[in-house]
Formats: structure tokens, sequence, C-alpha cells
């Protein structure tokens, strides 16, 4: 497109092990570059994991998935989308949280993504723990509640943790209902699995009218059916994608910090997205993958392949294909 400054750097002409990774290999713009009007879509990083109640290291999360989408090409495999000469898409750095303070975090991330939205830039996420999406949905769901379609092996529903603390990773969009952020008859929950403490957080989803579809209704019928179904429950309002990395089973993304087995593989996590055609996609993230967890980098791989995945599918919706 144009004169070629969004075109990401191809492997042909740069060796994928030089130079300073960015976001798919695309041009670095922040708000003071002369051509930031000119963005579509935008991904960015929240490296913070504040929210996190056990394993932490989220907040390293979007280095590595920086560097290993450096492995992605141009085109789409599947659907032969070239979201690249689709629309004009950039990185846009990093929020800058504080490690120390979640309240201060979270007006830093939705002060960010006010500036995003503002410029009418698309956001696409790379995280952070789940909790990054409650100051997200604060700016990108300013005008009214949007709905949600949400990958997930949690609901992040809960009240609260600790006799009383309100904002963790398992909280987020009881928040953001709560705030008025979410259409709660809008919004599925797509994989949710594994032991639980008690049935709070589904009770109160069933109260709100939240479709949550367990693992094993999501085997059972099939992902092209459930996926179907996720599309009706969106419509054609305005949606927010949220994806966990800890949607998909554990054997091929180890490196996150609350794993449930007995999830989707590689393969679904990725088509699972690809099926998102359609959706009015307002803005998107992928999160809690964990470094730490999983050295060799596969996970993030997969994290910013489904990443991938999902920008084709905003690409389309963005250019009106």
């Amino acid at each position: 497109m144009g004169d070629g400054f969004f075109q990401p750097v191809s492997g042909m002409d740069l060796p994928r092990f030089a130079g300073v990774p960015t976001f798919m290999r695309l041009p670095q713009v922040g708000f003071d570059h002369d051509r930031i009007s000119e963005v579509d879509i935008g991904l960015i990083g929240v490296p913070w994991d504040t929210g996190t109640t056990n394993r932490p290291g989220p907040r390293h999360g979007p280095r590595q998935l920086r560097d290993l989408s450096t492995m992605i090409r141009a085109e789409n495999g599947a659907t032969g989308v070239r979201p690249f000469e689709l629309v004009n898409c950039a990185d846009l750095g990093d929020v800058g949280p504080n490690p120390a303070d979640i309240a201060d975090s979270m007006d830093r991330i939705t002060s960010f993504y006010d500036r995003v939205v503002a410029a009418g830039v698309m956001p696409l996420t790379g995280g952070g723990d789940h909790l990054s999406s409650l100051p997200i949905l604060r700016a990108v769901a300013k005008d009214g509640p949007v709905g949600m379609i949400h990958f997930d092996s949690h609901t992040d529903l809960f009240h609260s943790y600790f006799d009383g603390t309100m904002y963790t990773h398992g909280t987020p969009f009881r928040r953001a209902v709560e705030e008025g952020l979410l259409d709660p008859k809008r919004v599925v929950q797509i994989g949710i699995r594994g032991t639980a403490y008690d049935t709070e957080d589904r009770d109160f989803a069933r109260a709100e009218g939240i479709r949550i579809v367990p693992i094993e209704e999501y085997f059972a019928r099939g992902v092209e059916d459930v996926m179907a179904e996720a599309r009706e429950i969106a419509g054609d309002g305005a949606t927010y994608i949220s994806y966990d990395i800890d949607f998909v089973d554990p054997t091929f993304a180890p490196g996150t910090g609350t794993p449930e087995v007995g999830g989707p593989n590689s393969y679904e996590a990725l088509l699972v997205a690809r099926l998102l055609d359609g959706v009015n996609i307002v803005g998107a993230d992928l999160v809690e993958v964990s470094p730490p967890f999983d050295q060799s980098g596969g996970t993030a791989f997969l994290g910013v392949s489904i990443m991938f995945e999902m920008l084709c599918v905003m690409a389309k919706a963005r250019a009106g294909t």
C-alpha cells in the first residue's frame, strides 16, 4: 500500500533474527509520529501482570510475543488474506504500567487507549494478564456497552479474591458488566473448564444472561457450530474479542500462569479466531502468555499466530472486504 512504509520487513530482505523486533516486523509509530493519522490497526503491548494471583510472568509476554512474531509472514496460508495490503498496521509500542500500583496502572492503560480510540485506530493487544482487558474496555466501550467473544478456560467473572480484593485477573469481566462496559446478553465465553472453588461465577453469568460454552459442549458440538452461535450472539453490534492463551491445552501452550488440561489443540486455537470473520470487531487482545514457563517460545509463537488470525479478520472488516 502507498509508499511501502506500513509494510513489514521481509525475512528475504533482513534475516528474522536481525533488527529490532516489533510486532510482526511492522514500523513503530508513536502518537507523536507524523504518520499516526494513517494507522488503521495498532498492535500494542501491555507488559503488566499485577492482577496475577498465582504464577506471575505475563509482564514479559509482549517482549517475547514481539520476538517470536518475526516468524509471521505477509499472507494467511489458509484464507489467502494479506492484511498488510488491506490496511495500514503499525506497532504503537507499550503502555508503561506502574508495577507497584494496580489502580494507577489501569488509569495509565485507559489513558493510552483513549488516545488510540481518539486517533481512529483499532487496537490489537498483546498482554499482560487478563486484568489488562478491563482498562482497555473502559476506553473502547466509553460510548456504550459492547459485546464480547471470550476464549478462555476461566470465566474471569468472580466478585473478588482474598476477602474483598476486587481487581485481579479473575474479576475483569465482572467489573466490566457492573461498569456498563459489556452488554451481558451479547457476551459468550468459550472453553470454560477445570476444577472450581464454587459456582459463583457461573451463577452470575446465568443471572446476567452471559452464555458459557463449557469445553465438554465445545467438543461435543464442534468448532464450526460453536462459532456460528458465537457470531449470532455478538450480532451486528460492536464486539470486543478477548483471548486467553490458557484456552489452549497446556500441551500446546504451557507458557501460562493458570493452565487447565483438556483444552483445544493449536489448530483449533487458530480456527476459532479465523471463524470470527464477519464479527463487528472494535478491538481484541491475546493475554496471559508467560515466558518464564515456556522458555522455548512455543507458546508465544502460538500467541502471535492467533493474533495474526485476528488481525486478518480485523483487516478485512476495516477494509470492507
